[in-house]
């Protein structure tokens, strides 16, 4: 008896992973709208499982930002809040250029050694998005990079807040990379070439270099992606604008 609740136990959490990875998977890329209804009976189905663990996956992917579960028990995908974008790229700013500097200063030569990896998964990534237009493992990658930097500047609370934004950003970074893409001359090189010139100022140990092309990194994602949204390419995209009850 004892066996079978086990069993059934390891299956439900299986279950819910796999739900979990491959709802993440579509809301990250937009396959899912922000804002769109999510059904727990249609996911049940869809994936031949009880609501029991579809709601685990939801209730993780509600911790990791990427869904809303209000009170009456409906759900539906994280809207993406726009006017609020200039906030969020200045905190991204901010904690890019303090763990990109940490990590020039404190990284060890193993951690040099996982920055190098890192970087080159990343081209690696960055030319199989350009063949594909699939963005999701540059994104992956892209994320991985920065936060193994975030790890070698040795402090857990601007990793943490650095790692909070970058998971936030992820549909961004998909909507950008996207408009990135659409240049057919774009090489692999390209787009990696802000994190080659982080990568060498952190093998030098120049703290100074290191958060200006932090900066400069930062500055540039934030032109192109403005500049993505001034081409109005999100037009089918529903935002869902949060309402503001007057007081």
């Amino acid at each position: 008896m004892t066996k079978q609740v086990g069993d059934t136990q390891i299956q439900r959490e299986t279950g819910a992973m796999r739900v979990y990875a491959i709802l993440r998977d579509e809301i990250l890329t937009m396959k899912l709208s922000p804002g769109e209804p999510i059904d727990e009976i249609s996911l049940a189905e869809r994936f031949s499982l009880s609501r029991s663990p579809i709601r685990e996956a939801l209730v993780r992917l509600s911790a990791d930002g990427l869904v809303l579960i209000s009170p009456n028990r409906t759900t539906s995908v994280a809207p993406m809040d726009f006017g609020r974008i200039p906030e969020f790229l200045d905190a991204l700013d901010l904690l890019q250029r303090v763990v990109t500097r940490l990590a020039a200063i404190h990284r060890t030569p193993e951690e040099m050694q996982a920055i190098f990896k890192a970087q080159k998964a990343y081209e690696k990534a960055c030319a199989a998005c350009i063949k594909s237009g699939d963005s999701q493992s540059m994104i992956e990658k892209n994320y991985e990079f920065h936060m193994i930097i975030a790890a070698a500047g040795h402090n857990i609370y601007f990793a943490d807040l650095y790692r909070r934004l970058l998971e936030e950003g992820r549909r961004m970074l998909h909507l950008h990379f996207k408009f990135q893409t659409l240049d057919e001359h774009l090489t692999a090189e390209e787009i990696s070439s802000d994190h080659v010139d982080i990568v060498h100022a952190i093998e030098l140990r120049d703290a100074e270099l290191a958060e200006k092309y932090a900066h400069l990194h930062a500055t540039q994602f934030k032109g192109r992606f403005m500049q993505f949204l001034d081409r109005n390419l999100t037009a089918n995209i529903p935002l869902n604008y949060p309402s503001h009850t007057p007081v």
